[in-house]
């Protein structure tokens, strides 16, 4: 909804927003912008007299502001929708989809095709460090957009990504999560299928070698070519090489060609996720050498393997993962990165899926790379309570419920391993109730 924010204010419409907490970095860049946050949903908004509310899929019937505009019969619209009429109409719109790594890949994309000087427009739900902001409407009719899977609002239950339209889509992975609007997998496979059934026969999709759920998926139809990729060994058409165990080096092959990426990302999900999006750009004419020298000069995304400090005894991450599949994937790729290193993991699981206890027997597990993990419940109200029965068999992970409590388990980390460099991971989908801003203030009073 901010990146969505920018682009209208782009196209020249007074624009202001709402919701009920507003955090960085997302809220830095609207204030920028010039676009005023209004925290909470009071009815007096209403004096604003817009001609359009744009409404989050996180408002639900019951929310004041809400029901005072259904009650009044004012104009309203989903941001999906309002992107399908006013933004992407005679768009080559390129689609970024999957359960994870939607942020990193599109980012990916976008800035492989602003290097090849196409001047791209896209939307990304993250904040780039390669631009300036996180949408804009672009000067070429290429548009790269975040495609999710979570439905578009409290009237339209449909996936957001089925009202863009990609011609070039990409499927990065498929797994179960947003158990609060999907029933099992298969309902999101319904979903995945949807979109791929609007992917035009001149269009592409490219998908991961190898993965039952996509495939599955794939069988129900698909009239778009298709283009699969995957690791060096595997029948996928295009493969990547780790070179250095980390991901930081890495060769793509396709064909008789090989292209080497040496960049500042790690972790084996990063490069997969490179790999797709070269694929994409090689589909609007990007060659894959271009590709390659525009991600060794990739600067990544704001709170995705974020290096916020980094000093000689310890160094501070941010990170955005909440699912364990991404939460394994990105710790594992920071232990191959700093070896025997102490590693200590600060997470805050608070996504919907979380809170209801669906992964409860996956989380535990997903985060073993790590030395010492630290379960945050800054709820107030023992919502990690169904985590606690899968935690007695781990005797490096508990759980700690204040913001004072989760610095003090940091210090004694530290303490106890003074010997060698300590890396502290943050990972958190929210503002992670100030943890990130104490931690950065103790690093900078020392």
């Amino acid at each position: 909804m901010g990146s969505l924010a920018a682009l209208a204010k782009e196209q020249g419409l007074r624009v202001t927003g709402c919701d009920q907490g507003v955090y960085p970095p997302m809220s830095t860049q609207l204030e920028s912008l010039g676009i005023e946050l209004i925290q909470g949903f009071d009815t007096q908004q209403l004096d604003l007299e817009p001609d359009l509310f744009i409404i989050g899929n996180a408002i639900t019937r019951g929310n004041a502001l809400l029901e005072e505009i259904l009650d009044r019969g004012l104009p309203y619209t989903s941001g999906p929708q309002f992107l399908a009429e006013h933004i992407l109409q005679g768009k080559w719109v390129m689609g970024v989809a999957g359960t994870h790594g939607k942020t990193t890949t599109t980012t990916m994309l976008a800035w492989i095709l602003e290097y090849a000087g196409m001047k791209p427009g896209f939307l990304i739900g993250g904040v780039p460090k390669d631009f300036e902001f996180s949408a804009r409407l672009g000067e070429t009719p290429f548009f790269v957009i975040e495609a999710d899977e979570y439905d578009s609002a409290f009237f339209d239950k449909r996936s957001k990504f089925v009202h863009y339209k990609s011609r070039t889509l990409i499927v990065n992975n498929l797994e179960f999560d947003h158990a609060d609007i999907f029933e099992d997998l298969s309902a999101i496979q319904k979903q995945f299928h949807h979109v791929i059934r609007t992917v035009p026969r001149n269009g592409r999709v490219i998908y991961p070698q190898g993965s039952k759920a996509i495939d599955e998926t794939l069988e129900k139809g698909i009239w778009a070519e298709k283009q699969s990729f995957g690791v060096e060994g595997s029948s996928a058409e295009a493969r990547y090489h780790l070179v250095e165990s980390d991901g930081s080096v890495f060769d793509v092959r396709l064909a008789d060609h090989t292209h080497r990426v040496t960049w500042s990302m790690t972790g084996e999900h990063n490069v997969s996720n490179a790999l797709a999006a070269m694929l994409a750009a090689r589909h609007v004419g990007v060659e894959l050498e271009h590709s390659a020298q525009a991600l060794s000069q990739f600067g990544g995304i704001k709170r995705r393997m974020e290096v916020l400090a980094d000093r000689e005894q310890i160094a501070l991450y941010d990170d955005f993962a909440h699912h364990p599949s991404a939460i394994k994937t990105t710790i594992s790729g920071l232990r191959a990165k700093v070896g025997s290193e102490k590693i200590l993991a600060l997470i805050e699981p608070r996504s919907n899926t979380m809170r209801m206890g669906i992964h409860a027997n996956k989380l535990a597990p997903s985060a073993q790379d790590a030395d010492q993990i630290i379960w945050a419940d800054l709820s107030g109200n023992n919502e990690l309570g169904w985590l606690t029965p899968e935690l007695s068999e781990y005797a490096n992970q508990h759980i700690e419920i204040s913001v004072d409590a989760i610095q003090g388990a940091v210090d004694r980390f530290i303490e106890m391993h003074g010997g060698t460099k300590v890396h502290v991971l943050m990972m958190s989908n929210g503002g992670f109730g100030g943890v990130r801003e104490a931690l950065l203030k103790k690093l900078g009073s020392e």
